[in-house]
């Protein structure tokens, strides 16, 4: 597998809806971002590592798709 683009800052956002939580991870070099849904008890850096690692994901696919 080939290694993701490198990426620009990595800006996080919470959103509280209801008993849950969005998470967004926004990348600034490449504008992509993702959102996650979890429990709004569940720790806000468990949440957030997992955006990241969506938002890692998602870059990587969109670079191995491109020739």
């Amino acid at each position: 597998m080939t290694k993701p683009p490198q990426t620009g800052d990595i800006y996080i956002e919470f959103h509280v809806i209801g008993h849950l939580v969005k998470v967004s991870a926004i990348d600034s070099k490449s504008l992509t971002e993702v959102s996650i849904f979890g429990p709004a008890n569940t720790p806000q850096e468990q949440l957030k590592a997992t955006a990241i690692k969506k938002l890692h994901y998602v870059l990587a696919k969109k670079h191995n798709q491109n020739p």
